[in-house]
């Protein structure tokens, strides 16, 4: 589910241009960039809990924290970034967790998260599935909606 849901979200922003990656539908919203940094920030974050069973360092939160929340900072600062290198971050970061899934049992999915001890690995893992099939759901409404969208949509 977790590839699948990648190669989704590869489709979805397929051809997409700086401007277009960059473009805010409305003084709220997240750009398509954005959503794609908040994408691999949150499986770091997932990668974090689930693999190396802890939370995250104050040097991480900090590397972080302004694509996990992403609000007006992420606004400010998700920005300029061609949309190769958001897909090879997204690659490098899925290359990293199928790696590591890779390495454990089935037994290890039912363990509890220590920094979050009311869910365990399984779960914690849909979220992060789930959390992308979101956001794609609204890149590609997002990209529906761009200024010159018979293009954008086209691609």
């Amino acid at each position: 589910m977790l590839t699948y849901a990648r190669s989704t979200t590869f489709a979805a922003v397929d051809g997409l241009t700086l401007a277009e990656l960059d473009h805010l539908h409305d003084a709220q919203s997240n750009s398509i960039g954005a959503l794609l940094a908040h994408i691999a920030a949150i499986e770091r974050s997932y990668q974090v809990m689930t693999f190396d069973d802890r939370a995250l360092s104050p040097a991480e939160n900090a590397q972080w924290s302004v694509a996990l929340k992403l609000g007006a900072d992420g606004r400010r600062a998700l920005r300029g970034q061609p949309l190769d290198s958001y897909l090879e971050d997204l690659k490098s970061v899925r290359r990293v967790t199928l790696e590591s899934l890779a390495e454990r049992d089935d037994a290890w999915l039912e363990r509890s998260v220590r920094s979050a001890p009311t869910i365990n690995v399984h779960w914690a893992w849909f979220h992060a599935a789930e959390e992308e099939i979101n956001h794609r759901g609204q890149i590609r409404w997002l990209r529906t909606r761009l200024p010159n969208k018979e293009i954008a949509t086209e691609r």
